[in-house]
């Protein structure tokens, strides 16, 4: 099974985009499969209802963290990678898409209560969403 066709399994499961992106490349960096899915939580559905970046674009993001983060505060080379890297990201999934943000990708507001209600009832999360987890995969392995 590959780390695309895992992370839409996980999502269908019921676990957030953000949580099957991160949590499928969790061990290729030693980090803790729990550790990762309690870390992406908060960043599923437009980071919690707040109608931002797709969650599995946030996912992919804290994946090419992991790859190419700097973890001293002077490695500026590090830092330009890093965000290079999530730029290219970002810019291959908009061109892809159309959106990085959830009500372009899904055509409501998550910040709205009762457009949020609208879409669990539509079900659009679950015909738009795999997809979406799928390309983003497939893209930060192209990336990173």
């Amino acid at each position: 099974m590959t780390n695309a066709d895992e992370a839409v399994a996980l999502f269908q499961q019921g676990f957030t985009c953000s949580q099957a992106v991160l949590s499928v490349f969790a061990d290729d960096f030693g980090l803790d499969r729990d550790l990762a899915l309690r870390i992406s939580q908060g960043f599923g559905a437009g980071i919690a209802y707040t109608d931002d970046v797709c969650g599995a674009l946030a996912g992919a993001i804290m994946v090419i963290g992991l790859r190419y983060g700097r973890i001293r505060a002077d490695d500026t080379a590090a830092k330009e990678k890093t965000y290079a890297v999530v730029n290219e990201f970002l810019r291959e999934f908009e061109t892809s898409h159309g959106s990085v943000a959830c009500t372009g990708l899904l055509g409501y507001n998550l910040s709205d209560p009762q457009q949020v209600a609208e879409v669990k009832k539509s079900k659009v999360v679950m015909a738009r969403c795999p997809a979406l987890v799928r390309d983003a995969v497939r893209l930060v392995e192209k990336v990173v």
